[in-house]
């Protein structure tokens, strides 16, 4: 049964006046869906025993795991109890958000699990119990998004502020794991509508935007190349 709507409180509905611009959160689940949704078919396309390949692939699902954990983790450390607290009516929304993280926890254990075996063989027999659990990843993921940008974003953006939303964006740059910051930016942008290339425009500051042309652009070109088993 779908979602309904609730405002967050009887003291406090939702009007036209934003406290933050909570559009990050969007852009970054572009990021979680389109990087798990492929992640089958880039673990279908190493071939038995390559597992030079299969540690580029390993090395994806990886980042995609540890980030989206991260992510959800500063939501259930920080977030909901702003939620709880500021716009009480919203409970319902919360604790089905709280519900669906949990039992994401279970699917990236599973992968998390399964992979290192994977990554030391690229046999099928240990590709199986990865792939069962990145389809219960994008499963989960297909119910969890959609009803979080329905139901928490627009309220998110009534009732926290641009320092307490900025904190949140950081707290995913700095869960980021060491020497991948090149690999996890394009992916988010790759994943906005049109390639990126109006989210680059509007979200890089000029340095930010020279240094994505110059390395950090052609790294990712190259890390894709990789990770799909063609020549860069």
């Amino acid at each position: 049964m779908p979602a309904t709507a609730l405002p967050p409180s009887g003291e406090s509905p939702l009007t036209d006046l934003k406290t933050c611009d909570a559009r990050g959160m969007l852009e970054v689940h572009r990021a979680f869906r389109k990087g798990f949704d492929e992640a089958i078919g880039l673990i279908d396309g190493v071939s038995s025993g390559d597992t030079a390949h299969a540690d580029v692939v390993a090395q994806q699902l990886m980042l995609m795991s540890t980030t989206l954990h991260a992510h959800h983790e500063s939501e259930d450390e920080h977030l909901w109890d702003m939620l709880d607290q500021r716009a009480p009516s919203c409970a319902a929304h919360v604790g089905r958000m709280k519900a669906q993280h949990a039992q994401m926890v279970v699917h990236l254990e599973a992968l998390n699990r399964a992979l290192p075996a994977w990554r030391a063989s690229a046999s099928a027999t240990d590709a199986a119990p990865l792939r069962a659990a990145l389809q219960g990843v994008s499963e989960s993921l297909a119910t969890h998004l959609p009803d979080e940008e329905a139901n928490i974003v627009p309220v998110i953006e009534q009732v926290v502020t641009k320092k307490e939303i900025d904190w949140f964006a950081e707290h995913g740059r700095n869960s980021t794991p060491k020497g991948q910051g090149w690999y996890m930016l394009g992916a988010i942008i790759s994943a906005q509508p049109g390639g990126g290339r109006d989210w680059v425009k509007q979200n890089l500051p000029a340095p930010g935007r020279l240094a994505w042309r110059l390395v950090g652009a052609p790294r990712y070109a190259k890390y894709r190349a990789a990770l799909e088993g063609r020549s860069s």
